[in-house]
Parts: C-alpha cells; structure tokens; sequence
C-alpha cells in the first residue's frame, strides 16, 4: 500500500481542495491480489487504488468522460506498418 499511495503522490494523480458543501464525496477502495508462481508460490502481492466513479452523478458532479481505449484494429494496423517499415 505504501509503494502505491507513494506512487500516486509522486505522480501527482489527483489534487486535495476542500469538499463543496453541495456536492457528495466519492468513496475509494484498496484491492489486494496475491499473484501465484506456476509452482503454487506466492510471486507478488499487488494491490490497487481506485475510486468508485460510478456514485457520481452525470450533469450534477461531472461534465463530460474520456478514456483513451485502442481499438484492436488500430494497433494491429500500427504493429503490421511497424514491420514492414522495419
């Protein structure tokens, strides 16, 4: 969790500024996952961060969205160029 929440601070993730008194707090939440070798070891803990988005409200505490997705063809065209040039 340390390793995390250090990597959001250095980052600059998100910005801390007082709650309007109007407007609901969006919650948050760790997720831990332990990732298994092929043996059945541990390999590695992972957690992660997130926010739960989906308690927002659309036109009352958020504009607009975006999130950059690629779509398959995209990258297959970009991958199919890239050998061919070399």
């Amino acid at each position: 969790m340390v390793e995390e929440y250090e990597s959001i601070v250095k980052n600059i993730f998100w910005e801390v500024f007082p709650r309007p008194n109007d407007k609901s707090l969006v919650g948050s939440r760790w997720i831990f996952k332990v990732k298994h070798a092929v043996d059945g070891s541990i390999e590695k803990c992972k957690v992660i961060f997130f926010a739960k988005g989906f308690s927002q409200v659309e036109g009352v505490e958020y504009e607009e969205t975006f999130s950059p997705v690629a779509r398959y063809s995209s990258n297959r065209s970009i991958l199919a160029l890239a050998a061919q040039m070399g």
